[in-house]
Parts: structure tokens; sequence; C-alpha cells
């Protein structure tokens, strides 16, 4: 959701340090940004509608001094996008100011009572009620600023990533986390804060990843200190974390996610090094040797997840039941939260998101926990809280995914799972060991295959513009193919704001038939797998309705090619590894038509990388 970045220190100025962690920040939400900075003269909230650049353009003759600063970027849910509900926010008598990211949800109560007392609200938001919550609880019973802090988050029911700064005090930040993420990164003689590393690794490497409950003292001359909410000090472990400085950088590319689609071959290598054995014939998991009882004996597994990531949990649905043999259920993680669901101790819970912040499959881990599930993660951001929460799991290794629209998350989420069914069944003796040194040695390739793939950009971008002012967009796949449909149709949605369906192919005549005519393209996946014919009936029924096919086939094809409108070539893939190879065409179209149509594609509209609220 929102980004945070704090700086305090002695020699360098805050202000070119905020704005370049905001930039690094804005896939997190870019509806306004917003900086607070002390200085000799006080202290100066300076904050804009829109993104980091027009923050820029409002600070131009503005006074930007100070080494001490915190800054925010919004992803809006209390309060329309506007400057005056950006962050950071004021107290009353302007002494203190607050950056947040989450959500309070007792916060129109709160607001009630402290109306009632006098107290004036500049904002339509929840954080600045926060804000003259902990002011009046300072000034009424005469506290400092770090007890007053614990006080207030005493009433505060909510999630919540916050950084005060307090005028009387400018030494220090404050800083506090509960179900939102934070880290603090140590230089010497200085502090970083980010909702991530990514606005803190070019300065320092060792970091802090604060625990839910944690409450951070950033004092000039003096370590870092972490208390609990009952100022209880606590020891955090010190983490060095290796991050290339590149990984968050364009490298050349116009977009980040054009980037992140050509990086794909090299971050599956990545996510497979060290797991799979040079002989290309052996998977090994680390968490499968030291839990390996526990994912053998399981009755059941529950994926929870959400958007992409639940796309790329029904692909290894597919897979581990086909390979393990066992009952895969697939679960939006914000509905099965709610529904009161049958978990037992027997079950394996497995939560995968690309950021390890996801608001609702967090809460659905802790929940699957109370019901006494073994849970196994799947993330990509190391030292996020849903890896700390499970009992074991696997990084995906893809390196930072800046794009809002995910592309080598996905790639790399469907390897992973790949790879734990492959290691799964080897161990239960539920695959044949031809076929299981089958699979992995074609797995092995994929990278390969994805960077012939990527061959046909060229190809698909000329293809985009035929299609660029298409209103509706239709995508079908059978078996493996169909959470793929999925996956594109979504890719278009969030990036080219085309209204676009993924369903089976076979489903398309129980209803979304009806739709089918000249001004409807249909994107049809159609390799050579066990679906081929049906999938070839299929498309003539949209033929015989004037409708307009673009169709992903296999290599040298001939069939298809003689009834689709558009055709682009996959090198021929086991069916189990076909979404792997055809998700990146519909990630390039998604791209192109998108870039036809002038959309910021990797700032898409209302969108944030890491939904952190609800």
């Amino acid at each position: 959701m929102c980004g945070i970045v704090g700086y305090i220190g002695i020699n360098r100025e805050a202000y070119p340090i905020l704005i370049k962690g905001l930039q690094r920040l804005e896939y997190r939400g870019y509806d306004s940004a917003g900086v607070a900075l002390l200085n000799k003269k006080g202290l100066n909230i300076y904050k804009a509608k829109g993104k980091v650049a027009d923050l820029q353009d409002y600070c131009q003759d503005k006074d930007t001094s100070g080494t001490v600063g915190i800054a925010h970027t919004r992803w809006a849910t209390h309060g329309e996008p506007s400057a005056t509900n950006a962050h950071p926010h004021y107290s009353e008598s302007k002494n203190l100011a607050i950056i947040h990211n989450g959500i309070i949800e007792n916060y129109a109560e709160i607001k009630r009572n402290l109306e009632g007392k006098g107290i004036e609200f500049r904002s339509d938001t929840d954080t600045e009620v926060l804000v003259q919550l902990v002011e009046y609880i300072q000034e009424r019973k005469r506290l400092d600023l770090l007890t007053a802090v614990q006080v207030a988050l005493h009433q505060v029911i909510g999630a919540y990533a916050i950084a005060l700064l307090d005028k009387n005090n400018p030494d220090t930040i404050i800083a506090a986390r509960k179900q939102s993420p934070l880290v603090v990164g140590i230089g010497d003689g200085e502090f970083f804060l980010g909702s991530d590393a990514s606005p803190i690794i070019e300065y320092t490497d060792k970091m802090v990843y604060l625990e839910d409950g944690n409450i951070a003292v950033m004092k000039l001359g003096e370590e870092l200190k972490v208390v609990n909410i009952l100022n209880e000090e606590l020891s955090p472990a010190i983490h060095t974390v290796d991050l290339n400085l590149g990984q968050i950088e364009k490298g050349g590319y116009p977009h980040f996610m054009l980037k992140e689609i050509f990086e794909q071959p090299e971050c599956l290598t990545n996510c497979m090094r060290g797991r799979i054995n040079v002989e290309h014939n052996h998977v090994t998991l680390s968490a499968l040797i030291d839990h390996r009882s526990k994912l053998i004996d399981a009755k059941r597994i529950i994926i929870v997840a959400c958007g992409t990531s639940w796309h790329a949990a029904l692909i290894g649905k597919q897979i581990i039941e086909n390979l393990c043999r066992i009952p895969v259920n697939v679960e939006y993680a914000s509905e099965f939260r709610y529904r009161n669901p049958v978990v037992r101790s027997c079950d394996v819970v497995i939560a995968i998101s690309q950021s390890g912040e996801t608001a609702d499959t967090l809460a659905a881990v802790e929940l699957a926990k109370e019901k006494g599930a073994f849970i196994y993660g799947i993330c990509n951001a190391i030292g996020s809280s849903i890896p700390r929460a499970t009992d074991t799991g696997t990084y995906i290794h893809v390196g930072p995914e800046i794009g809002v629209a995910s592309t080598k998350a996905f790639t790399g989420q469907v390897t992973v799972l790949t790879m734990f069914a492959l290691t799964l069944a080897e161990a239960k003796g539920t695959v044949a060991n031809n076929d299981y040194v089958k699979i992995v040695e074609q797995l092995a390739t994929i990278p390969d295959k994805i960077r012939e793939v990527l061959k046909t950009n060229d190809t698909v971008r000329d293809l985009a513009r035929t299609f660029t002012y298409a209103h509706n967009f239709i995508y079908l796949g059978r078996g493996f193919s169909y959470p793929v449909a999925l996956e594109g149709a979504l890719k278009l949605k969030e990036i080219s704001y085309i209204h676009a369906e993924g369903y089976p192919a076979a489903e398309m005549k129980h209803g979304p038939i009806a739709l089918i005519d000249s001004d409807m393209p249909v994107v049809v996946i159609a390799t050579h797998n066990a679906m081929y014919e049906k999938v070839l009936s299929n498309m003539q029924e949209i033929k015989a309705r004037q409708g307009r096919v673009i169709a992903l086939v296999s290599k040298g094809d001939t069939m298809v090619s003689r009834l689709a409108d558009a055709v682009i070539e996959l090198p021929e893939t086991m069916e189990c590894l076909e979404p792997l190879v055809a998700t990146v065409p519909l990630q390039l179209l998604a791209y192109h038509i998108a870039v036809c149509k002038g959309k910021n594609v990797d700032q898409p509209r209302n969108l944030a990388k890491s939904v952190t609220v609800e």
C-alpha cells in the first residue's frame, strides 16, 4: 500500500534521500506524496497530489534543508487523493508529524472523542486521528513522545506502520508497526527507515525488520532501541541484506514491467539454482528435508493466495494433485479468513505472496495456525511478514519486482510450486522415476524456452496495435492453460483498463459465446496437448460467429493457424510446464496494448504493488 521513508543523521541532507526513497517505493502507492523535515527553523511539511515528481515540483522553492525527515507516498483508503489528505499530517499544534501505512479501524470513534474535546481536524484521513491522539495524550498526561505513542497504540484497532517526528525532540524518530512492514537501516551514526529495503540499500546493508508490536526509537548518538507497547526492551536481529541496486533500476528499459518480463529467464535460473542439481535430474528443497514427515503425512493441502498468486496456486493445484495424489484446495485468502473453514492438524496450508505482506494472506496464515495446520510459505521478499509467520517455506528468488502488474513473480511462484510437487512426489513414491527425471530435465530447459518466446516481442508489439481499441477481450484455455488464461486477462485489465475475462474454453458455450462478434478479440491457448482437439473445436465455434482469434500455438502448428486471425508460436513443452512458457506472450501483449493506449504501465490507476490493508 503506502510507502514510508525516513532518515536521521548529521552529515547528510535528508531531503534527497527521502525523495529517492519515495521514487523507489512509488510502486506501493502514487496518488499523493509528502515530506516532513526538521531543521533549525522548525518542522516543515510539504505535500502534493499526484506522483513523487509533483512533490518535487512543489518543493522547488521551499526550504528543504535539514538532516532529519520522514516521507510518504500514498495509496488512498480514507479520504480522496488530495494535498490535504496526503501524508505527513501535523498534530493540532504542528509540533508533531506522522506518516502511516495501514488502516485505523476505530478512527471514527477516536475522532468523535477528540472533536468533543475541542480538537480540530484538517483532513479526512484515519491517520490524522492517530497524530492528534498522540499529542492529546502527550500534553494531557505530560508524557514523553515514546510513552505517548505507547499509550495511544493501546487504544488503536487496526494495522499500521508509522513514523513520527517531534519538533521539541529534533534528534529522534519514533516508528512502530503492526501488520504492515517496516525496516530500519543502521548506518554510521545515522538511521534509515523504509517500508522495505529498496530505499535503504544504497546507504547500508545492515537492517532490522521490525516485528508486530515493535516500536523503534532512532536517536542521534545512541544505538537503535526497540521496545514493545509495554516498554519492554527487545533485542532485534540485525540482518545483512544482499540486494543489487541494478535490480531496482530500469536498466535502459522504458518500463520496469518490460524489464521484468525480459528478466524471467535469468530469474527462473536463479530460482532453480541450488535446488536442481547440475545433471538436471533431481530437485532438492530444504523445507522438505527439514519437515519431511509433516509434508508426506499431510491428508490435504490448502493453498491461500490473492490476485496473480491465486492464479499460480491454480496451476500448483493441478501439478501437485497429478504428481503427489493428494487433494489440493485453492482459496482466495480474503474469503478463506471469514468463512469458518474446516482446517485440521493433518492439513498443510501453503501461503503464496510476492511481497510476503498481503494482509488477507497473512490473516489466513494466522487462522490456519490457530487451527493447528502446518504452514508453508512461498514468497519473494526476504524477511517479510509471511515467511516469519510460517513453519517453513521457499523463497522464489526472482529479485525485486517494481512493476505493479506481476510478471516474474508469477513464473517464479509456478516454478517453486512445480519443484515442491516434484520433491514431495518423489518422497511419497507417487511418481515413476522416469517421469520424475523427465519433468526435472524439462523444467531446467524452461529459461531457454522463455528466451525463445521473448524473440516474438516485435511480433506481439505489431499485433497489439491491431487490438488497442478493443473494449473487451476473452481469454480461453483448458487444463493447465486455464489459469494462464485468467492471468492473461488480469494483466490486460490491470494495465490497459480493457475489460477482459478468462474462461475454461469448454465453458464458453455456457454463456460467454453470446458476446462473440467481430469486435470481440478472443485469445486462445491452443498448444499441442491432451486438449488440443477440443480447443480446436472451441475455436471453430468462435469463427462461426465472426470472432477474431489470437492463438498461442506449438511451433509448426498448421491446423490452428488456418483458423486464427493471428498466431504466436511457442516452443514445444511438456503440458504441466506450459504455463511457464505460455504466460510470457500474454504479458507482452498486455504490455504493448497498454503502451499503445498511452497508459502508465508501471503504475496503473487505483492499484498498488503490496496490498497490506483489507
